[in-house]
């Protein structure tokens, strides 16, 4: 009877649990929604070393902080920038992964806070490095585009990169 009593009570937890989850992935609003969304295909854009597809998140005077410090400011000298490091590094892969994600619809502006991920080969051998981002998306015309991301790397590990800021 006992342990009959204690399945009921830990099945009604894992029940009540999983309607808690189902709830709070089911109040992620629409503009939450389409931010995971635009990321994904920006992601799959990057894998892809698709420069025209990465370069359609980003609003016209999008600023970019690298890993390594470097800014950059617009569209174009963005675009251009992924395309040297494609050229000098063909086997670049970058994923960002949204932690939170925060809408002020009053303002059409949100942020995006997660981690991220770089992978490439190196001279001296293969390289992965990371840490921590901050977007900034706008909402223009009804759809959700980046105005400014910061990239902290936190880890490094691979080639002689690592050693020291490029």
């Amino acid at each position: 009877m006992k342990a009959t009593r204690c399945r009921s009570i830990t099945m009604a937890a894992i029940l009540i649990c999983g309607a808690g989850a189902l709830r709070a992935a089911g109040s992620q609003s629409g503009d939450e929604q389409q931010i995971r969304e635009a990321r994904a295909r920006s992601n799959q854009a990057i894998a892809a070393h698709d420069l025209a597809a990465i370069a359609r998140v980003w609003m016209e005077d999008v600023n970019v902080v690298s890993s390594a410090s470097a800014q950059a400011s617009g569209r174009e000298l963005n675009r251009q920038r992924m395309a040297r490091q494609f050229t000098n590094r063909p086997d670049t892969v970058y994923v960002r992964s949204a932690a939170t994600i925060d809408v002020y619809p009053s303002w059409a502006v949100a942020s995006e806070r997660g981690e991220w991920t770089g992978r490439w080969t190196e001279p001296d051998g293969a390289l992965e490095i990371g840490g921590t981002y901050l977007a900034q998306w706008r909402k223009v015309d009804g759809q959700w585009l980046i105005q400014a991301e910061l990239f902290v790397p936190t880890r490094c590990s691979g080639a002689g990169y690592c050693r020291q800021r490029p």
